[in-house]
């Protein structure tokens, strides 16, 4: 078949961008450009677990137990503090309405922020153990996801209500949004991905993730509908369609996955784990990922987040301990963060 003019310019455009990925496949090498210590956070324990990047703001929002760190993403200078919390886990901003959201997993609640002053301006109770938040840009709700409850919570972040609880049916973790109406979240306990739709806040399909087991991270690339999902047992990466729920590719992965991020621009895939390194993949095609790097950071560095403008990849973690008693309810407990060395890691290309 011959290619008309046009063709042969799109043919040539999909050369482009395919030879484009190859190189920037080629150049990565992710290595350490800063450590930044942070100030101890008031309480009798360390504890740490998501990040995240205001691109645009060019700040970096840290959880740190019983506040968040705000962190200049330029030049590495502590911002403020955010405090009054028992137990933060993650931090999403909704840039439309200066305002910040924070989940506080011991306090059952989702503390809010002013962006500009980062004062607390406001609160909505949840459930217990509400640890990730997401925002949908479809329906405009927050989702929060209530590890323990099993449940995930729709607020309505304008009137700061409630708008329901959804039951999962088992003790979930990190979601990912297509910014088309669909949530996709691991649920570890059922060894599945439960998927919601955002508008009418019911669940629409329930997919197994074997090879993988327990998945916690997970990220999504959200023009190919691909969900990139990091489970704990059996150690696995598995990349998933998201609108059938098959198991397009998996990998071997350190123990202790905590974070998954994909970057459009790039199409790099991350996934952090707690063993202290940061798995990379480049997604070739939306059926073919290849791994390019196993970036050695340092253990407990388990949270992750990207910064889409400078590529940078943001870590925290802290010195540790030995690991507490062995009990009945943890026959296997790990060792214990000890305070005053909580640190971020940035590392760059």
């Amino acid at each position: 078949m011959k290619l008309s003019s046009l063709g042969y310019l799109a043919l040539g455009a999909s050369f482009l961008v395919l030879g484009s990925y190859a190189s920037v496949a080629q150049s990565v090498n992710y290595h350490l450009i800063k450590t930044v210590p942070l100030p101890q956070a008031p309480g009798n324990i360390e504890y740490f677990d998501y990040l995240m990047v205001d691109a645009d703001a060019r700040r970096v929002y840290i959880s740190h137990g019983t506040e968040v760190d705000v962190v200049n993403a330029d030049d590495f200078s502590l911002v403020g503090r955010i405090g009054g919390l028992q137990r933060c886990h993650g931090i999403v901003v909704i840039k439309e309405l200066g305002k910040g959201y924070i989940t506080d997993g011991d306090g059952q609640k989702v503390v809010i922020f002013d962006l500009n002053t980062l004062r607390v301006t406001g609160e909505v109770k949840t459930q217990p153990d509400t640890d990730s938040i997401i925002y949908d840009p479809a329906s405009k709700y927050l989702f929060t996801i209530n590890g323990n409850s099993k449940t995930a919570t729709a607020i309505d972040p304008v009137k700061e209500v409630v708008v329901k609880n959804i039951d999962l049916g088992g003790g979930a973790e990190q979601p990912a949004v297509d910014g088309q109406g669909m949530l996709y979240s691991n649920n570890q306990e059922k060894n599945d991905i439960v998927a919601i739709d955002t508008r009418a806040l019911t669940i629409k399909a329930r997919w197994p993730v074997a090879p993988s087991g327990t998945p916690v991270a997970m990220g999504m690339d959200a023009k190919n509908k691909r969900l990139f999902s990091a489970g704990r047992g059996p150690l696995t990466l598995i990349m998933m369609d998201a609108d059938s729920g098959k198991v397009v590719q998996s990998f071997p992965i350190s123990v202790g996955a905590d974070a998954v991020a994909f970057e459009p621009d790039t199409g790099l895939v991350f996934v952090s784990t707690r063993e202290g390194r940061v798995h990379v993949y480049h997604e070739d095609s939306p059926n073919k990922l290849t791994p390019i790097q196993v970036l050695m950071t340092e253990y407990g560095a388990k949270t992750m987040a990207l910064d889409p403008k400078t590529h940078n990849i943001w870590v925290t973690t802290s010195d540790f301990g030995q690991p507490a008693t062995p009990t009945e309810r943890q026959p296997n407990p790990l060792p214990q963060a000890k305070q005053g060395n909580f640190r971020a890691l940035v590392y760059g290309r």
